[in-house]
């Protein structure tokens, strides 16, 4: 990696924190400059407009996520056990110190829904991305007798992914110290539906 490139992911890094507390609109050059130690001259040829600054921090985020919870799931043997794992790893996600204010996508979900743009294109691509990636996973545990063979993985995903968010704002928002006990009990009980009249059954 070049200087340049070490000294763009140490920006990336800052911003993404930054985001996770202030929200994208709320990561200025100015603000990030500042915490980076930098000039706005500088940062700015980095990224040349804010709206690149903003694809560039939900891209970072996409790429952690994958290192993070994606890869490794898919480690997992075929079927439920990946199913598990990556709602395993989600939960973990929004605990990383590199996101003090929480997750990103959520918060960023909340900014950009009515606010058209590049970063809302990028957002859309990162969530319909991972719900295909449930909705596969799905899919496969179907292949392998795991899961019920009239399944519809597509609502499969729809499902596991509300749980997932409902549970981070119940916690995040309301303070509920049982909605990640509560999301489990919620995924164990889709789990069973979907191995209902499955081989695994």
């Amino acid at each position: 990696m070049t200087k340049g490139e070490d000294t763009r992911q140490a920006i990336l890094a800052q911003a993404l924190s930054l985001a996770s507390e202030v929200g994208l609109a709320g990561v200025s050059i100015g603000m990030l400059a500042e915490r980076v130690k930098m000039s706005k001259s500088g940062l700015f040829a980095h990224f040349s407009s804010k709206d690149n600054l903003e694809v560039a921090i939900l891209d970072e985020a996409a790429r952690r996520f994958v290192d993070l919870v994606v890869v490794p799931a898919l480690r997992e043997k075929r079927g439920e056990p990946r199913v598990r794992a990556l709602f395993d790893r989600w939960l973990l996600w929004d605990d990383q110190d590199f996101m003090p204010g929480g997750c990103i996508f959520v918060a960023a979900a909340v900014e950009l829904d009515d606010r058209p743009g590049p970063a809302r294109d990028r957002l859309v691509a990162t969530q319909k991305d991972w719900l295909g990636t449930l909705a596969g996973a799905a899919r496969i545990a179907v292949e392998e007798g795991h899961f019920r063979a009239d399944l519809d993985p597509v609502q499969f995903a729809f499902e596991v992914y509300s749980i997932a968010y409902g549970a981070h704002t119940l916690r995040r928002l309301l303070r509920d110290s049982s909605s990640e006990r509560r999301a489990r009990a919620a995924f164990e009980r889709l789990v069973r539906d979907a191995r209902r009249g499955s081989a695994a059954s």
